[in-house]
């Protein structure tokens, strides 16, 4: 076969090179294999957020399914800029308004002890949330407000 030049515009270089093909069917060839190229990628690139999974002191607050009022410490499981997760022993519906605190302790960076306050709606239970006195983890979907509260140093 004869190798055409880009800037050939005669009859023999205007052909296609697969005679067998018309256009259309070309064109849908192209597509395909350009849906291809894009699949692999497409397929992995869903927004997942990192979660962090590890094992924080937390105070919880909220209301319960016999709608009393509550406080628990507790250990945050994961956390994530949208979801958290926590360890309770209060039974809570999907749905149930849940505030969480962290202590945030001093290091070589952070120069003050701080306090995060993050709040969240239940999004679902563990697989058996009707063992009574024990503790179940509650997922939660964070809202988009939290606030960071410096604590004053205590004088020893």
């Amino acid at each position: 076969m004869i190798k055409k030049s880009p800037w050939d515009s005669s009859p023999g270089a205007i052909e296609p090179d697969n005679p067998e093909l018309d256009n259309s069917q070309r064109e849908m060839n192209n597509k395909d294999e350009s849906v291809r190229l894009l699949l692999p990628a497409a397929v992995g690139a869903e927004k997942r957020e990192r979660a962090f999974e590890l094992s924080l002191p937390a105070v919880v607050t909220g209301v319960d399914l016999a709608d009393n009022r509550f406080r628990e410490k507790t250990l945050l499981v994961s956390i994530s800029s949208e979801e958290a997760a926590v360890w309770l022993r209060s039974r809570v519906g999907p749905g149930a308004k849940l505030n969480i605190s962290l202590d945030i302790p001093k290091t070589l960076i952070l120069e003050n002890h701080l306090q995060l306050e993050l709040s969240g709606t239940v999004a679902a239970n563990g697989p058996d949330p009707v063992r009574p006195g024990k503790k179940q983890v509650v997922s939660l979907r964070l809202d988009r407000k939290f606030r960071l509260v410096p604590i004053a140093p205590s004088v020893n």
